[in-house]
């Protein structure tokens, strides 16, 4: 059931993550949306723990995982614009 919660929560935090970030290169489509917030979520968690916020078993909240997935697409427009 996890797996499935991840699922829902990146969909959720990536469509937030695109809604709220500007730009035209956004990806598109349903996989790349929950793909992008559930790497968001990852990097949140990570960064939290490398930080001090979270401790070694701690997830990052939806917050966290919006905010990872609006920097994964501030790098992803940064990287299609050189492109």
């Amino acid at each position: 059931m996890s797996i499935v919660w991840a699922v829902v929560v990146g969909f959720f935090a990536g469509l937030i993550a695109k809604w709220i970030t500007p730009g035209d290169r956004k990806p598109s489509g349903f996989i790349l949306t929950t793909v992008l917030g559930i790497v968001g979520s990852v990097l949140a968690t990570w960064l939290g723990q490398q930080i001090g916020w979270f401790g070694p078993d701690d997830n990052a909240n939806f917050i966290g995982a919006i905010v990872g997935a609006v920097i994964i697409l501030l790098a992803w427009g940064q990287l299609a614009r050189r492109t």
